[in-house]
């Protein structure tokens, strides 16, 4: 075997890491150390997570689920479960109604959906919610009252959370509600196995002993006036609601066993309708409808059905206990829902864990069908829903909705539900209607009529438009911000982009016993201020952090902790109204709250010191260290190599300022 001479080279191959002439062999530590240069430091930004930005009440989520798991430490003698319960309850009162109903879009946007899963925010907010009740905790009273009146009209979730908000602030409050209980959706139309009232009567409760007046029963525009309100207090807030259903938009839709799902269930939670008939049929998609199937599905239907016993004339009537109670003589047996949607099941508006349980009771549900015409007999009762296949979409906030020739069937009914909505009733009122069945407002909700503001009226919840509960409750507490404002005489501010509850670091120093050092933005060089202790700046209100703003490496995969639901078969659904969500254990709510990435705030994992090249990163003094000044920066080791930034699992350190 022959072997060819060595190519020449024009370069000698090398892999050192000096330049040519460079013969100084150097500490390996310094070259790392020296590695990396810019003329930007770290600074330490507050945002917003997505999981606050995502929640229309503004609940300071990351800051309750950081004293749950430890992070953020209570004041002496105060449990941390109160603490977290009291921070909470600052942007909502009740806690434990919205831990059990609300369908968390707050889980939706957790960046911790990029690991693995959301953190169950839903579940801990109801661990809360329940500690508190059992602990008997209520609301500090005011200690000074400002003699200003306020009416508000409505005792569903906004007129509460408004009510609430302004007695905070020392003013009289006085709620009208045109019903006999507070509540209002609440009460009205969510089922009692979804919102126990013991449970719903204790939140109310603690509201009202912060001094709130109640008179109910009483109607505006009916049992008194909007002159006579007006004239009476220095500000009103309106929390109509929207409890007017919207009838089926076809031909056939008058017949007397076509009702509005306000309506039926309005009839169910009062105790007036005992039974349903053998066939029903739901038209809907979003969580009501399946309210709706779920109370069908549970009430049955009994055997032999006078026309006293028909479930409309209990809807109707307003009355019909009499025949319901002797119908319940009757053998009660199980009846077929069926419910419809234009949209694919998977696009339903409904929370997914619920039609999960519908189904799993027996409901059908028909995905992709459109309610063409009601069918009616000779007694001019409905026998039938006639649906169509359709493709809909929703194109620039519009439906689009395509029918499909031909498909048409009908689906036998002896009562059929319209859940397509709902509407607010304007009677007595109808100088304040939009000309779109809502009233029209500014971004403070003061509401504006004939393009005019109306000075001291302001509103919330579904007169705006029909929206979430937690919903409800974010706009009671931005119209009491502006309430408060007109009631001292100040104008009316700009509502920041992001209109969350946020972290105080002022807050902290008071408890800490810290002299408190004013904050004022904007923030730069702030690492000399005894206030904040490095460069720091609060963009809680204009910036929401993104999970690529974070190191997600740091977080391992962490199973969801849960909570027990009990799922029922079509059997064992039948005259079941026992509750179905089993609350976390102590340890479990914990847990839970670990596996939040807080978002946006130091956690105090020591990354940052452990990690940083130049020991320019060091833990504040015992002493002097709370949340938020958990971190310091000697900005005179700092290099810039942003190592601090790329190691921050929050994304709390970014880089930024210059030299």
């Amino acid at each position: 075997m022959s072997s060819n001479p060595p190519t020449a080279q024009s370069k000698p191959l090398t892999f050192r890491r000096y330049k040519d002439g460079d013969h100084q062999v150097r500490r390996w530590q310094d070259e790392i150390s020296d590695a990396d240069h810019s003329h930007k430091c770290p600074t330490y930004i507050q945002s917003t997570p997505p999981c606050q930005g995502s929640c229309p009440s503004g609940e300071d989520i990351r800051g309750y689920l950081n004293i749950v798991r430890g992070i953020e430490k209570p004041p002496a003698g105060v449990p941390w479960q109160e603490y977290a319960w009291r921070r909470l309850t600052e942007a909502n009162p009740l806690p434990s109604v919205m831990g059990r109903v609300c369908p968390a879009p707050c889980e939706s946007g957790c960046n911790r959906n990029q690991v693995e899963d959301f953190v169950g925010i839903n579940s801990v907010e109801h661990f809360l919610g329940e500690w508190a009740i059992e602990k008997g905790l209520a609301f500090p009273i005011p200690a000074i009252k400002t003699g200003k009146t306020v009416a508000v009209i409505g005792g569903g979730p906004a007129g509460l959370s408004a009510a609430y908000q302004l007695a905070r602030r020392g003013h009289g409050v006085m709620i009208f509600d045109e019903r006999a209980e507070l509540g209002g959706m609440m009460r009205y139309g969510i089922p009692g196995f979804r919102t126990p009232r013991a449970v719903l009567d204790a939140e109310i409760q603690r509201i009202l002993d912060l001094g709130v007046a109640v008179r109910t029963n009483t109607r505006i525009g009916r049992d008194i006036t909007m002159e006579e309100i007006r004239g009476s207090f220095d500000a009103v807030f309106l929390g109509l609601g929207a409890q007017s259903g919207r009838p089926l938009p076809v031909e056939g839709a008058d017949a007397s066993n076509v009702v509005t799902a306000t309506a039926f269930l309005q009839a169910f939670n009062d105790g007036r309708m005992r039974h349903v008939g053998k066939r029903v049929v739901v038209v809907g998609g979003g969580d009501t409808s399946i309210d709706v199937a779920t109370v069908a599905r549970r009430l049955g239907h009994i055997d032999q059905v006078h026309e006293s016993d028909r479930p409309e004339n209990a809807i109707a009537s307003g009355t019909g206990f009499a025949a319901h109670d002797a119908a319940m003589l009757s053998r009660r047996q199980g009846a077929e829902v069926t419910l419809t949607s234009i949209f694919a099941v998977e696009k339903m508006q409904a929370s997914k864990h619920e039609v999960e349980h519908a189904l799993g009771e027996g409901i059908a549900i028909r995905g992709g069908w459109a309610p063409v015409r009601v069918i009616k007999g000779a007694d001019g009762r409905a026998t039938a829903l006639r649906v169509a296949r359709c493709e809909a979409k929703l194109v620039g906030g519009r439906l689009d909705l395509k029918m499909i020739e031909g498909t048409e069937e009908d689906i036998e009914a002896d009562l059929i539900v319209s859940a397509i909505g709902q509407a607010v009733d304007f009677t007595g009122l109808e100088s304040l209607n939009n000309g779109k069945g809502a009233l029209a407002t500014d971004k403070n909700y003061q509401v504006q009529a004939q393009g005019q503001p109306q000075d001291g009226v302001f509103c919330g919840g579904d007169v705006i438009r029909p929206h979430l509960l937690t919903t409800a409750i974010g706009h009671g507490a931005i119209a009491a911000d502006g309430i408060d404002r007109y009631l001292r005489g100040e104008a009316q501010e700009k509502r920041p982009k992001i209109d969350v509850h946020s972290f105080d670091l002022v807050r902290k120093m008071v408890e800490k016993g810290l002299k408190v050092t004013s904050i004022d933005e904007p923030l730069h060089g702030t690492d000399k201020s005894s206030g904040a202790v490095h460069n720091y700046d609060n963009r809680s209100d204009r910036y929401v952090i993104s999970h690529k703003e974070l190191f997600l490496g740091h977080f391992g995969y962490t199973d969801r902790n849960r909570r027990q639901v009990v799922t029922l078969t079509a059997d064992e659904a039948l005259n079941n109204f026992e509750e179905r969500l089993i609350p976390l254990l102590e340890a479990q709510a914990q847990a839970e709250a670990k596996r939040c990435m807080s978002c946006g705030q130091c956690f105090e994992c020591d990354n940052c010191v452990v990690y940083c090249p130049q020991t320019a990163v060091f833990k504040v003094k015992k002493t002097q260290a709370t949340t938020g000044r958990y971190v310091d920066t000697d900005y005179n080791k700092c290099v810039g190599c942003h190592i601090c930034k790329d190691v921050c699992p929050t994304g709390y350190i970014q880089m930024g300022l210059g030299e």
